[in-house]
């Protein structure tokens, strides 16, 4: 990924060993990263238990929200791609034991396929 492409917002899939090294605390005992996605500055990680948000906040981003998704706590998502006007792509994922559904704006060129593939795959 280019620095311009990061700047816009695009995804794009990382490495699952770099991410896991990035995780080393978050991640359990034998939990491994299957397949990520990096946004701007957040991540959307899956592994093989579960759903990883990564918020990075602030200027520094040395701030970071975790919001971890068991994936049997999945109800239902939905994706919207980019269109001609309109520039984003968005996600939502409802969790159950939440009214409001986890909800990310993802800049054109993120693969929005990839990550519903990849949640479509999790909650089999």
């Amino acid at each position: 990924m280019g620095f311009l492409d990061g700047l816009l917002g695009h995804g794009s899939d990382l490495s699952a060993v770099e991410v896991g090294e990035q995780l080393a605390g978050i991640l359990t005992e034998g939990e491994t990263v299957q397949i990520a996605f990096r946004v701007i500055r957040d991540l959307i990680v899956f592994t093989d238990r579960r759903l990883i948000l990564v918020d990075k906040q602030g200027l520094t981003g040395r701030k970071v929200a975790y919001l971890t998704v068991p994936y049997r706590a999945i109800t239902c998502f939905s994706v919207e791609t980019a269109g001609s006007f309109d520039f984003d792509s968005e996600l939502k994922i409802w969790v159950s034991g939440r009214a409001e559904p986890v909800q990310k704006t993802l800049k054109r060129g993120a693969n929005i396929l990839g990550i519903q593939q990849a949640i479509a795959a999790s909650i089999r």
